[in-house]
C-alpha cells in the first residue's frame, strides 16, 4: 500500500472497525493457526509485543487448539476465541493479521486466502510446498497489498544483520563459497500401522491439497515433515533458516545449476525423504560465479570451525566467517586465521512484522515473503535433483529446468479439490 492510498484508506478503516490502519496506538488483533510444535512459540512470543492481541486459535486438531487457547488465558487472562477450520477464521473482519505455523503443505494456500481475505500474514519457513507456490505466495501479497513475512527469524538477529554488512564492506574479501549446515540428531521414527483417526481431529481437512491416505500417527504431528505429500525433509525443515542465510550472504538469487545426492540411511522406518543428503549450487548473476554448498546429517557428526552443527561458513579471499545458529558470528582473517569481528545478539522476527503491519511499508520487513520464497525455490530444486537422480540446470528466465520434462513436473502438484492453489490468486 502506498503512502496515498493509506491517507485515503484508514478513515474509513477506523470506523469500520479497530483495525491496525488506524492510530500507532491501536491494539493489532491476531490469530494463531496451528498451535502444535512452532505454532507454541507463536503463542509464547506474540503476547509480549506491545499492543498485541491474540483473539483466536485455529487448529485442526481440537486439543491443539484448546491448549494453545489455554496457553493465552493464562499469559494475558482473556480466552481467545478456537476455531478448527481457517475459513471460518478468516470471515471476523475484526482479526488485523494471521500467524501460519501448519504442516509444509497449508503455508501458501493458507496465506493465499488470508490475503484474499485483507489479514496480513506471518507464515512460517518454508513459505511454499514447491516451486510453484513460491510464485503464487508473492503474487498474492502483492494483488491484495498485504505485508506478508517469512518465518526467517535469523533475518532479524542484529549480530547476523551485522554479519552481512561487514561482508558487503568487504571484510572477508571476495566471497566465493558459502556453505549451510544441517547437522540435527534425528532418531528412527520406526514404522506405525493404519489406525483411527484421534477423537477431535479433522483428518480431511489437515490433509488439505494433498493426497488422502489413511491414518497413521508417523504421518501425523510432526512426522509428516519426513512425507513428501507434506513436507521437505529436513532441507525445508530446519535447514532453509541456513539456506536463505547462504543465499543472502552470496548476495544472489537463482543459481544456474543445482545437484543433490543422498539417502535414507541407517533406519528402517516409514521415512521417506533423505535424513542424509548433499546439494551445490551454482550462480552466475552479473557475470560473478558463486558456489553454495549444503549438507544434511541426521546422525553422529562433528562440527566445523565455530559451528557445532547448525549455521553457515562463507569464505573469501580475506578470511572466513561463521554464523552460529540463530544469533552469532565470529570471523578468522588471513592465513594465519587471527580472529576477528564477532557478535552475538538476537532480534524479535514478530515484533518487526507487527511494527511493519503498523508502518505498511513492505521495506520494513526483515523477510518479506519474495525473499523467503526465493530461498525456498533452492530447497525445492535440491529435492527435485536429489528424487530425478540428476543435475538440474534452471533457468530464472522461463523458471524451468532445461531440457528435463520430468523435473518441470516436479514444480507442482495434483490439488484435491477444494484445496487448490489456484493459478490466478
Amino acid at each position: 500500500m502506498d503512502r496515498r492510498h493509506f491517507i485515503v484508506s484508514s478513515a474509513a478503516a477506523l470506523a469500520a472497525s479497530s483495525s491496525v490502519f488506524g492510530a500507532p496506538s491501536d491494539t493489532v488483533r491476531v490469530a494463531v493457526v496451528g498451535s502444535g510444535g512452532r505454532g507454541r512459540n507463536h503463542l509464547e512470543s506474540l503476547p509480549k509485543v506491545p499492543n498485541v492481541e491474540v483473539v483466536a486459535v485455529c487448529d485442526v486438531d481440537d486439543s491443539h487448539a484448546n491448549q494453545g487457547a489455554g496457553m493465552i488465558e493464562k499469559s494475558t487472562g482473556k480466552r481467545p476465541q478456537t476455531y478448527s477450520d481457517v475459513r471460518k477464521l478468516l470471515e471476523d473482519k475484526s482479526i488485523d493479521a494471521i500467524t501460519i505455523a501448519t504442516p509444509n503443505h497449508w503455508h501458501t494456500l493458507a496465506t493465499i486466502w488470508a490475503c484474499q481475505h485483507g489479514k496480513d500474514v506471518y507464515v512460517e519457513k518454508p513459505c511454499s510446498y514447491n516451486m510453484f507456490e513460491s510464485r503464487q505466495i508473492v503474487a498474492a501479497a502483492r494483488k491484495y497489498d498485504r505485508i506478508v513475512q517469512h518465518g526467517s527469524q535469523i533475518r532479524s538477529s542484529v549480530a547476523v544483520q551485522e554479519a552481512m554488512q561487514k561482508m558487503r564492506e568487504g571484510l572477508i574479501g571476495d566471497i566465493y563459497l558459502a556453505r549451510g549446515l544441517c547437522y540435527k540428531w534425528r532418531d528412527t521414527i520406526g514404522h506405525t500401522p493404519v489406525s483411527q483417526v484421534p477423537p477431535g481431529v479433522d483428518y480431511d481437512l489437515w490433509t488439505g491439497p494433498a493426497p488422502k491416505h489413511e491414518f497413521t500417527k508417523n504421518r501425523f504431528h510432526y512426522n509428516w515433515h519426513w512425507f513428501w505429500d507434506y513436507g521437505n525433509g529436513d532441507l525445508g525443515n530446519q535447514g532453509i533458516h541456513q539456506v536463505d542465510v547462504a543465499r543472502w550472504g552470496l548476495g544472489v538469487k537463482y543459481p544456474v545449476k543445482v545437484t543433490a545426492i543422498g539417502g535414507h540411511f541407517m533406519f528402517d522406518d516409514d521415512q521417506e525423504t533423505p535424513n542424509t543428503l548433499n546439494c551445490t549450487y551454482e550462480f552466475n548473476e552479473g557475470g560473478r560465479h558463486r558456489m553454495m554448498e549444503f549438507e544434511v546429517r541426521h546422525w553422529m557428526s562433528n562440527g566445523e570451525a565455530s559451528v557445532p552443527g547448525i549455521g553457515n561458513l562463507f569464505y573469501g579471499s580475506k578470511g572466513f566467517l561463521a554464523v552460529d545458529s540463530y544469533t552469532s558470528y565470529k570471523t578468522w582473517m588471513g592465513r594465519e586465521r587471527t580472529p576477528g569481528p564477532e557478535k552475538k545478539e538476537g532480534g524479535d522476527h514478530f515484533a518487526n512484522f507487527i511494527e511493519t503491519v503498523r508502518s505498511r511499508k513492505r521495506e520494513d520487513l526483515h523477510a518479506e515473503v519474495e525473499e523467503g520464497a526465493i530461498s525456498c525455490t533452492l530447497v525445492h530444486l535440491a529435492n527435485v535433483s536429489y528424487r530425478v537422480g540428476r543435475t538440474l540446470h534452471f533457468d530464472a528466465n522461463t523458471y524451468t529446468v532445461t531440457n528435463d520434462a520430468e523435473a518441470n513436473r516436479m514444480f507442482t502438484r495434483m490439488y484435491r479439490k477444494p484445496f487448490v492453489v489456484p493459478e490466478k490468486v
